[in-house]
C-alpha cells in the first residue's frame, strides 16, 4: 500500500464516525457538512472494504472489522498527535482528566483510602474509576486502552506493556485461632486437604495455590468459591474453614476480625504486587504524575500493612 496516496484526515473521521454512529453528528463535531462526512465514509468503505457502519432500524451500527479497527486508529492518531505536538506541562491543581484502574477489592482495601486522599489535596478535578477485571480482561483492557494501569501480580502482558514492583509480598494462611491447623500446614498434602475459601477472580489465588498444587499432583479441597476477597474474613469468622491469603491483607484484617495469621511454606509464597501500563502513555506528563502517586501510595500502604501485628 502506497501511503502517499492516503488522506490521514480519513482516519479522524472515522475515530469520530465511530463514536458518534451518525453522519449528522460527525459532520457538526468536525465542523464539516454532511455531505462531506458522507463521502468521506464513502472513501473510507472503499479503503478498508467494508461498510463500517450499516443501518438497523433507526441507527447506524459498526460493522465487527469497524469494531476492530477502533482502538487501532485511535492510538495511530494518538502516536501522530505525540509526534506533531509534545506533550504540555501537566498541572493536577486544574486538571479535570479521568484516569481508569485495575484494582480488586483486596487493592482499594488496602491503597485506596490513601490513593483519594492524595486526589483530593493535589489534583480536585481528576476523575477516578476503579474496574475489577480478571487477568486476561485487565491485559486485553491495557492492550485496547479502556484502562490507564492495573494493579496486580503475576499477569502475563505483551512487550507493549510496562511494568513496575510496587512491593514484595508473601501468601500465608489466613484461619480463626481456635481451629489449631498449624500441624495441618506442614505439608502441602495436608493443607491441600483442609477446607477452604478460594477467590475466583484472583491470579494469586491460581498461581500460589492451585497451580503449585496441581504440579505436586494435589488438588485443594475448596470448599466455597467467591468473587471477592473481602467476603473472606467474615465466611473465615462463621466457618471451620481456612483461606490462603496475602500477607499484607491478612495483618490488616486480624486488626478488625478474631482471625489468626499462619505461615504457608509447603510451597513458594513471595510475589510482587506490580504497577502494569501501556507504553503508549509511558511519556505523558499526566499519566506519568498519576503512575508516580500510585506507586508511591502502594509502597506506604504496603509497607504500612507489613508492619502491622502478625500473629
Amino acid at each position: 500500500m502506497n501511503l502517499r496516496k492516503i488522506d490521514l484526515n480519513l482516519l479522524v473521521y472515522f475515530d469520530v464516525l465511530i463514536q458518534t454512529r451518525h453522519v449528522s453528528r460527525a459532520a457538526e463535531r468536525l465542523g464539516v457538512g454532511q455531505s462531506a462526512m458522507s463521502a468521506a465514509l464513502g472513501r473510507l468503505r472503499e479503503l478498508f472494504d467494508d461498510p463500517l457502519l450499516v443501518r438497523q432500524g433507526h441507527e447506524m451500527v459498526p460493522t465487527r472489522r469497524a469494531l476492530q479497527l477502533e482502538t487501532e486508529v485511535r492510538n495511530v492518531l494518538r502516536e501522530i498527535e505525540n509526534v506533531i505536538e509534545p506533550p504540555s506541562a501537566f498541572d493536577p491543581a486544574v486538571s479535570e482528566r479521568g484516569f481508569r484502574v485495575r484494582m480488586s477489592d483486596l487493592l482499594t482495601f488496602l491503597m485506596l483510602q490513601d490513593f483519594v486522599q492524595i486526589l483530593e489535596s493535589q489534583g480536585p478535578g481528576l476523575k477516578l474509576t476503579i474496574d475489577h477485571l480478571s487477568p486476561d480482561q485487565t491485559t486485553d483492557a491495557l492492550v485496547r486502552d479502556e484502562i490507564d494501569v492495573a494493579i496486580s501480580t503475576g499477569l502475563e502482558v505483551p512487550k507493549s506493556v510496562l511494568m513496575s514492583k510496587i512491593y514484595r509480598d508473601s501468601v500465608v494462611c489466613l484461619a480463626r485461632p481456635d481451629l489449631k491447623v498449624q500441624k495441618q500446614l506442614a505439608s502441602a498434602e495436608s493443607f491441600a486437604a483442609l477446607p477452604q475459601v478460594r477467590v475466583s477472580q484472583s491470579p494469586l489465588d491460581h498461581r500460589f495455590a492451585d497451580q503449585q498444587l496441581s504440579k505436586m499432583g494435589l488438588k485443594r479441597n475448596v470448599s466455597i468459591t467467591v468473587p471477592h476477597w473481602l467476603a473472606v474474613p467474615d465466611i473465615l469468622c462463621a466457618t471451620s474453614l481456612v483461606a490462603a491469603v496475602p500477607a499484607s491483607f491478612a495483618k490488616r484484617v486480624v486488626e478488625k476480625y478474631p482471625l489468626c495469621i499462619r505461615k504457608l511454606d509447603v510451597f513458594e509464597n513471595e510475589f510482587d504486587w506490580s504497577l502494569y501500563w501501556h507504553s503508549r502513555y509511558h511519556n505523558d506528563p499526566a499519566h506519568k504524575w498519576f503512575r508516580d502517586q500510585l506507586m508511591a501510595s502502594g509502597a506506604r500502604q504496603f509497607g504500612k500493612s507489613a508492619k502491622g501485628p502478625g500473629k
